[in-house]
């Protein structure tokens, strides 16, 4: 997303500021993320699959996502007409991108977006990313994704394990002084918008006077 739609973090936003570069007017992404952001996810990944499909020549996985989408088309036309369908279509598209964006990027836009510090593997994903208090909304909605540091440390884990090695990682990150942080789910969404605000200002302020 950086830095094409937005400008993330205050080192890179202020590098960006000091280059005069401005593809977007990001003292107000706080303002269009809402929306932009999902419209932007939904050829990206329908774009990202294809061509991961065919650079790394999985052409049956290639074949079933083709196969798939046009078996949803012939079910649907017929019933819905096509104008209704292409609306029911990308509405839905939409409505899922809406809730992934907020959901995947409550973890990652408030924290620490810098270059590579060199830390070790564990120090730098608990920099990154942090946890959405656990509840049995919470892991419903989210589908167990507010165990994200759990779900960094561990990306082969099955979702459903990260709520029972989630203390032994926070005893870990204790007994060395790692910040494990974890908030309420509002908490994380706001604060999704109000770093964009700041990540916002701090390249104005160095695109106008850097």
């Amino acid at each position: 997303m950086h830095p094409l739609l937005f400008s993330l973090g205050k080192t890179l936003s202020v590098e960006l500021g000091k280059k005069k570069k401005k593809f977007m007017p990001y003292n107000y992404q706080h303002k269009y993320f809402s929306l932009l952001a999902p419209l932007a996810l939904i050829p990206f990944f329908q774009l990202s699959i294809f061509y991961f499909a065919i650079r790394k020549k999985k052409w049956l996985e290639l074949f079933l996502v083709v196969f798939y989408n046009i078996r949803v088309c012939l079910m649907y036309i017929p019933l819905m007409g096509f104008n209704n369908f292409m609306v029911y279509y990308w509405m839905s598209r939409y409505f899922e991108s809406t809730w992934f964006i907020w959901v995947s990027q409550m973890n990652h836009i408030p924290m620490q977006i810098d270059y590579d510090k060199n830390k070790d593997w564990v120090s730098t994903q608990l920099h990154a990313t942090c946890n959405v208090n656990q509840s049995l909304f919470n892991d419903w909605f989210t589908g167990h994704l507010n165990f994200q540091i759990e779900h960094h440390l561990f990306p082969t884990m099955p979702r459903h394990n990260y709520q029972k090695a989630a203390p032994l990682v926070k005893a870990l990150c204790d007994k060395h002084g790692i910040e494990y942080k974890s908030k309420t789910l509002l908490r994380a969404f706001v604060d999704i918008l109000n770093s964009l605000k700041e990540s916002g200002e701090h390249w104005l302020e160095a695109y106008l006077h850097g």
